[in-house]
């Protein structure tokens, strides 16, 4: 069977490492790209089943890339978590808008619940 292909988006390169040998250590395939242009890109070029994506970024950001995704319909059959520490309301709500799958508040997670979290979205999806 073919490995789930995550592609994990973060400027932050300490964060992307972690998260990308987390979820190697579960069995998926990891891309990773430190930001919203570079993540549409490779989306478009080799679709990914899962995008995980920080909001606080150059160039563009997780809203923007939501947004980007749908509008150069990159991955459109993709999970897409918005994985960040932005905790309002507001932002919650505005990442679900733009079509989030699940919106993940990092410090209340453990890479390795991030990585459960979305095998469950996966097994919910392929039912």
């Amino acid at each position: 069977m073919a490995k789930t292909k995550v592609l994990i988006v973060d400027d932050d390169e300490f964060l992307l490492e972690m998260y990308a040998m987390k979820f190697t250590e579960f069995g998926f395939q990891v891309d990773t790209a430190e930001n919203g242009e570079e993540a549409v890109k490779k989306a478009k070029a080799d679709p990914p089943d899962v995008i995980l994506m920080d909001v606080v970024m150059p160039k563009m950001d997780g809203f923007d890339l939501l947004r980007n995704l749908k509008k150069e319909n990159a991955a459109p059959d993709a999970v897409t978590l918005v994985l960040t520490n932005l905790g309002q309301k507001d932002d919650v709500e505005k990442g679900m808008k733009l079509g989030a799958t699940d919106y993940i508040i990092k410090a209340h997670f453990t890479p390795s619940e991030v990585v459960k979290r979305v095998e469950s979205l996966l097994a919910r999806k392929n039912k």
